[in-house]
């Protein structure tokens, strides 16, 4: 829901024009005040599987700016990638030590430091973030004998930024643990 959440600022709330701008609003303020959006517009995806629950935009008080919620948007992308990332490593058994990251919101530095933040592991970011378009065309390279082998194909791949984790292991579950009770809010909420 990272890219239907930005565009519901963008297009649903016109807090923003373009998506790139909602980096710029959501730093001019240092943290989200308590309040906290998740974005279940169509329920909730992994690893809560809810589809009855629908978005909630919570702790609100007569201080919250849109600032606020452009903050607390990227703080629901980042905290629903850390609750994947959390199962994941569940389900792996073991830690992970970092997080690779592609795409448009990888772009923004914002997000990415905010994500490093929650999940207490380096973000890294490529120089090259449409990594789903080209990792075709480097199979499709292989597939032709353009590239010999996948060892080939991977050693391409450079590193354009590493985000380091700046978050306490205690701010990072008061943080996550205010999240858990935001996701309970939303859950089973419509009866279709």
């Amino acid at each position: 829901m990272g890219g239907a959440t930005i565009q519901w600022l963008r297009d649903g709330l016109n807090i923003i024009q373009t998506a790139s701008e909602v980096e710029a609003l959501a730093a001019s303020v240092s943290d989200v005040g308590d309040t906290y959006l998740v974005p279940a517009f169509t329920g909730l995806g992994a690893p809560h599987w809810d589809g009855h629950a629908r978005g909630t935009l919570i702790g609100m008080t007569r201080g919250t700016t849109k600032a606020h919620i452009a903050r607390a948007a990227l703080e629901a992308i980042a905290l629903q990638v850390a609750d994947v990332f959390e199962a994941m490593e569940k389900d792996a058994g073991f830690k992970l030590t970092e997080l690779r990251v592609d795409g448009g919101a990888s772009k923004n530095n914002l997000l990415m430091q905010i994500q490093a933040d929650f999940l207490g592991v380096p973000i890294v970011r490529p120089k090259i973030v449409e990594t789903t378009a080209l990792g075709a065309a480097y199979l499709a390279g292989l597939a032709v004998g353009l590239w010999p082998n996948l060892e080939s194909i991977a050693a391409c791949w450079q590193q354009d930024r590493r985000f380091e984790p700046q978050w306490s292991d205690a701010q990072r579950a008061t943080k996550r643990a205010r999240w858990r009770q935001a996701i309970e809010r939303a859950r089973g909420w419509s009866e279709d």
